[in-house]
């Protein structure tokens, strides 16, 4: 049922369609350094796969994964000199997009050409440009340069993927916005929370601190953290984050990054670097950066329970504590229409701001209450412990 509402005024869920097409823009693929083995790889996204690979001059090239002469599976091929060589008649194709041999044939047919994707690098990580009128790439959209990422400011990189099924890269999106499920998936308390939405960018800034009366996620009440998140783009976040910990203060950025794999489907993938604080060795450097990964890659599987588990709603109804839900919808929208049909409202500046203070005194309420019962139950399990353990003459009182 597509209506928002019967005559009786109950409210259904319209759960829509997916897009019939994928975002405009500039996509990560994962680091570098994955495909630079003199291997080909497969990469799945935009509904079929692609093929990476380094040439002998370490250029990184990317096409559609399958050949055009009689559908062979490039990602299975070889690398040959500067070509991807196909496994099936061995046509081999350079970064270009051109065959540049066919080595049973006299001559390459002029039309022999395939999709190419123009690439850069940025963090270390491998982007492609996808557009699906055609357009030229656009350099400028790329995301920033992190600042003393080559100068050893930070430790390397601990990356993690994800194979997402069943939901629509927006899912993730709207967390953009949504203040309220850092208390119930996250397990934090989010003190201030405010959004920034201009031109292809979209930015969320967060302080909280964990809750006292859970363990897992950002849940422990000396962890405090101000965070501020921006999208470049449709798929690529950077969030910068500062953490607190028992006095403990870190400097962390994560990356945040997807690529739709199908209408219904995405592949996500996050990466923790973490500034190494002074006279700090590697080891125990790369050993906090990995706990670091390790949370907050819980917290991204946290998300992932509820996607997996949820349908996709086009007519959510909120609350003002919801957030500009709407309006990041439409800021979003504009990687899926084609360049000439983006209208200002997609576009424009929007700031938002939370009033957090109705929801925090509610849930502090209900955390105090949490820790009260908890108590009495450890006193309960206590004292039955102490019963079991005692002599049966004397509970008996002979």
């Amino acid at each position: 049922m597509t209506g928002t509402a019967t005559p009786t005024g109950t409210r259904h869920l319209d759960q829509g369609i997916a897009p019939d097409r994928y975002a405009r823009g500039w996509h990560c693929l994962g680091l570098e350094r994955r495909f630079t083995d003199g291997k080909p790889h497969s990469v799945p996204a935009f509904g079929g796969k692609l093929v990476v690979w380094q040439d002998s001059s370490g250029g990184l090239n990317v096409l559609d994964g399958y050949c055009r002469h009689m559908g062979g599976d490039l990602t299975q091929g070889q690398v040959k000199g500067d070509e991807i060589a196909c496994p099936f008649h061995d046509w081999r194709w350079g970064g270009d997009g051109k065959c540049k041999q066919i080595p049973y044939a006299r001559r390459v047919p002029l039309r022999a050409r395939t999709q190419r994707y123009a690439t850069a690098i940025r963090n270390q990580q491998l982007f492609i440009w996808f557009d699906p009128e055609g357009s030229a790439a656009d350099e400028s959209l790329l995301p920033p340069e992190l600042p003393g990422l080559t100068s050893g400011k930070y430790t390397d990189w601990v990356w993690e993927t994800e194979q997402i099924e069943g939901s629509n890269c927006r899912e993730l999106i709207d967390n953009v916005v949504d203040m309220a499920h850092f208390y119930y998936v996250h397990l934090a308390f989010p003190t201030s929370f405010r959004n920034v939405f201009e031109g292809q960018q979209a930015t969320q800034f967060m302080e909280s601190k964990g809750r006292p009366d859970v363990s897992g996620g950002y849940g422990s009440e000396e962890f405090f953290l101000k965070s501020e998140a921006t999208y470049y783009g449709p798929s690529y976040m950077i969030n910068w984050l500062w953490t607190d910990y028992k006095g403990f203060k870190t400097e962390v950025v994560l990356i945040n990054t997807h690529i739709a794999t199908g209408p219904d489907s995405f592949t996500l993938q996050y990466g923790i670097i973490v500034e190494k604080p002074e006279g700090m060795d590697d080891e125990t450097a790369a050993f906090i950066g990995q706990k670091y990964a390790d949370m907050f890659g819980q917290g991204f599987l946290q998300d992932v329970h509820i996607w997996k588990n949820k349908v996709p709603v086009q007519n959510p109804l909120l609350c003002e504590e919801d957030g500009p839900v709407y309006q990041l919808r439409r800021w979003y929208e504009q990687f899926y229409v084609d360049v000439a049909d983006i209208t200002p409202d997609m576009t424009d500046r929007f700031e938002f701001e939370v009033d957090t203070d109705k929801a925090n005194e509610f849930w502090q309420d209900e955390v105090a209450a949490n820790l009260a019962r908890k108590a009495e139950e450890d006193a309960a399990a206590e004292a039955a412990a102490d019963n079991e353990g005692a002599d049966p003459a004397l509970m008996s009182g002979t």
